[in-house]
């Protein structure tokens, strides 16, 4: 089986033909051709995981390197492209990077080197096309737009959503506060069979254990003081669909046993009620709390455990892949842009310096409170350093404190095209080391110092 399909695109015959060769014995499926309009022909046709293309073609391409590329990208989303070019200058790399390159090869190639980053490419290239697939289906079925993210740990949750949807067994979520839960579990209901049904989510720690049973498992008339009348609980609501229920480590105990037997027996017994009622719901479960821990200390109930725990997903914090927190920005400010009629399209290098450094205890939701927040004092198109929060302006580094005289130091510039330069690259190190031309220890170095590792 081929290990993935390269295409090479060089004029120099002698060159495209050793390394497709090389390629080849690799394992791969690499074909060559001569020129952009030759490369295009073949991606129209069959699709590849990596372009492998010279920065300058021959006169017979209708565009160089990079024009190939944003053609090529825009028949193949999943494409990765490496560019090859013996003018292997920092903005020549720079720029290929930033237009959306995955990397660049200088000549004359190590063959070494180009079967390393070969392999990178493409399994880069898989990684995106499944993540793309499962996007595609979610929005098919109206997912929510808010799983946003390229880091590997979002790439890795989403693919484990597509393994997850399809089957009928009871979900747990873990992860801290703002992480996103219910949008997951929101995302596992739309892209599972019951997506035609209802989404229902409760809180467990909003209510009294009187008012959550009524909740979740609705009461008969004459129940308690006030009951005029028989109601269907959110079990019974959902009948077919998904219930999720958030915070459920806050449950009392008495209330974890009467959920345990629903679970059990696929029957609930409404207050005041003498008469078993059957359901089929699928129940997604979500807590901040360690349970296994509340469980092996008698804080929470071990069979309800064992019943919720049948798959587990952990929600990463915003601090474990914060490559995704540029991406998330502009996805905040473009929604509320919109949603309060302003007209703000942009956002100032230093916000992503302070967004950076800045450690978000309250993960995705306080970044989306903080661009909500800057959308609104924003008073032009630009969201500026100014319009985060205090705390954050200094986090930023010394951006405020440094630039007393109107200009910026040099320590200053350089902590900042290091942090461009890591945006460029995705939070790349070793990329970003050899953009900058120094080692991946010298670069650990200059983070530290800078207060960025």
């Amino acid at each position: 089986m081929s290990a993935g399909r390269v295409l090479v695109v060089d004029d120099e015959a002698i060159a495209r033909e050793n390394l497709a060769h090389a390629l080849t014995r690799a394992g791969y499926e690499a074909l060559a051709v001569s020129d952009s309009r030759a490369a295009l022909a073949e991606l129209a046709k069959t699709p590849y995981e990596l372009l492998l293309t010279d920065l300058r073609l021959g006169e017979g391409s209708e565009q160089d390197g990079i024009g190939l590329m944003e053609r090529a990208r825009k028949l193949h989303p999943a494409l990765e492209v490496v560019v090859m070019t013996g003018y292997a200058t920092v903005p020549g790399a720079v720029q290929a990077m930033n237009r959306g390159a995955f990397s660049y090869l200088a000549k004359p190639l190590n063959l070494d080197e180009v079967r390393a980053l070969t392999a990178k490419a493409v399994e880069s290239s898989k990684l995106r096309h499944e993540v793309q697939d499962l996007r595609r289906r979610l929005q098919d079925r109206d997912a929510p737009p808010m799983l946003v993210g390229k880091s590997p740990a979002m790439a890795s949750l989403l693919m484990t959503i597509a393994q997850v949807a399809p089957t009928a067994s009871t979900v747990l979520l873990l992860g801290e506060t703002g992480t996103g839960k219910e949008l997951v579990a929101r995302a596992i209901h739309q892209a599972s069979q019951r997506a035609g049904k209802r989404f229902l989510a409760v809180n467990c720690g909003a209510f009294s254990e009187e008012l959550l049973a009524s909740e979740l498992f609705g009461h008969e008339k004459g129940a308690y003081t006030g009951a005029m009348e028989r109601k269907a609980g959110l079990f019974e609501a959902a009948e077919g669909g998904t219930l999720f229920l958030d915070e459920v480590g806050e449950m009392t105990p008495p209330m974890q046993v009467r959920l345990l037997r629903v679970l059990q027996e696929r029957k609930l017994l409404r207050v005041g009620g003498t008469v078993d009622v059957p359901v089929d719901v699928r129940v997604i479960a979500a807590t901040n709390k360690d349970l296994a821990v509340e469980a092996e200390t008698g804080g929470f109930h071990l069979d309800l455990y064992y019943r919720l725990n049948v798959i587990t997903l952990r929600l990463p914090a915003l601090a474990q892949r914060r490559e995704d927190i540029p991406l998330l920005a502009r996805h905040f400010m473009l929604k509320y842009s919109e949603l309060l009629g302003r007209e703000v399209r942009h956002i100032a290098p230093d916000v992503f310096a302070a967004l950076g450094s800045y450690p978000f205890p309250g993960n995705v939701r306080e970044l989306e409170n903080l661009m909500e927040r800057a959308v609104v004092l924003a008073d032009g198109d630009t969201i500026e350093l100014r319009h985060l929060p205090p705390d954050l302006q200094l986090s930023g580094g010394s951006l405020k404190t440094t630039r007393q005289s109107g200009i910026a130091t040099l320590e200053e510039n350089e902590r900042q095209h290091i942090l461009w330069v890591l945006e460029q690259t995705g939070g790349n190190k070793s990329r970003a080391a050899e953009i900058l031309d120094i080692d991946r220890a010298s670069l650990w170095r200059k983070l530290k110092r800078a207060g960025l590792a």
